[in-house]
């Protein structure tokens, strides 16, 4: 790939992260009515394309990165999980297993790093559920992230925001019990405590909110957000009571 192109990928890939599609879309488009035919040209078109929630041309994008390029892993996993998404599963299965053939011949490892490919596939899920977040269509979201923690047990972020979807959906004893859970078998997960803190003062447990703060100000006391919790209650209990 020469090096205008790949200058041009870097653009494209900061304005994705920062939201600005168009721009996006803008580079990507050029390049393509150049001639580029590199494969990474129209695999970020499909990840745009993925994230404007144009599903139809983003399995088109990601079908002609691997014409171009067969071996293109990421693109493999971001087609099969689409396909998989709107019930084309035979299709989706054929291109994973594929994948895992090819990977595994390449590199004699066993189903393609299962731990690796895992937590492409999670990524992919929650790129769908931050998706649907955008629209509160909390019941897709708590779909895809559910398949999202599925694959990658070890991100703990995961859970986190299923806690936090929870209880925008209203379900303030299930989001309480799934960061409960979080927080017994995981203790050092300080972000476990303090979310539950900020749900209990939300629901007018002012003082089981200030414990969870204080047990993590006792294992980090430079914890920030924590502190500033505290602090915050502890001024409105003060500005009630007045």
């Amino acid at each position: 790939m020469n090096s205008s192109v790949e200058k041009n990928l870097s653009q494209v890939r900061t304005l994705i992260k920062t939201n600005e599609l168009k721009k996006a879309e803008h580079y990507l488009s050029r390049l393509v009515s150049s001639g580029e035919s590199h494969p990474n040209v129209f695999f970020e078109l499909g990840n745009l394309y993925h994230l404007k929630g144009e599903i139809g041309r983003a399995i088109k994008s990601f079908k002609k990165t691997l014409e171009v390029d067969p071996s293109h892993t990421d693109a493999s996993i971001s087609l099969s999980v689409l396909l998989n998404d709107v019930g084309q599963y035979r299709e989706a299965r054929k291109i994973f297993e594929d994948t895992d053939r090819r990977v595994k011949q390449g590199a004699g490892s066993s189903l393609i790093e299962d731990k690796h490919i895992n937590k492409k596939f999670s990524l992919k899920h929650l790129e769908i559920a931050d998706l649907y977040l955008t629209y509160n269509r909390f019941d897709e979201a708590l779909f895809e992230l559910k398949k999202a923690s599925a694959l990658d047990p070890e991100n703990l972020e995961f859970r986190l925001k299923l806690a936090r979807i929870y209880s925008k959906k209203g379900f303030k004893s299930k989001a309480i019990d799934e960061l409960i859970k979080l927080k017994n078998e995981k203790p050092d997960f300080f972000e476990a405590r303090v979310a539950l803190g900020v749900l209990y003062f939300g629901l007018g447990n002012v003082l089981e909110a200030q414990t969870e703060w204080e047990k993590v100000l006792s294992k980090d006391p430079k914890n920030a957000v924590a502190l500033t919790y505290l602090e915050l209650s502890k001024n409105a209990n003060e500005v009630a009571l007045n």
